[in-house]
């Protein structure tokens, strides 16, 4: 399986995953993510493992009070793509 174009929530796209060996597959899955250097996907990329770390953090009783995503982090989103 492929995954071209990350989703903005991780969860789908581990669901697509889990539906590909689900479906009478008897032997190993792999799994490959394209993300082109420079992209929208590889910022989605990197959102989700913020995301993912923030999660982390909050759940986390050590880890409480500990922001992992700020302002500086939202203006990066809308940064322009390089050319």
């Amino acid at each position: 399986m492929i995954h071209y174009d990350p989703w903005w929530n991780p969860a789908v796209e581990n669901q697509a995953t889990d539906r590909a060996h689900r479906l009478g597959q008897d032997k190993q899955v792999f799994v490959y993510k394209l993300i082109a250097a420079g992209s929208i996907e590889e910022k989605i990329l990197a959102l989700q493992e913020q995301k993912a770390e923030l999660a982390a953090s909050i759940l986390s009783e050590e880890r409480q009070g500990e922001v992992k995503f700020g302002e500086a982090d939202l203006a990066a989103l809308f940064d322009p793509l390089p050319e």
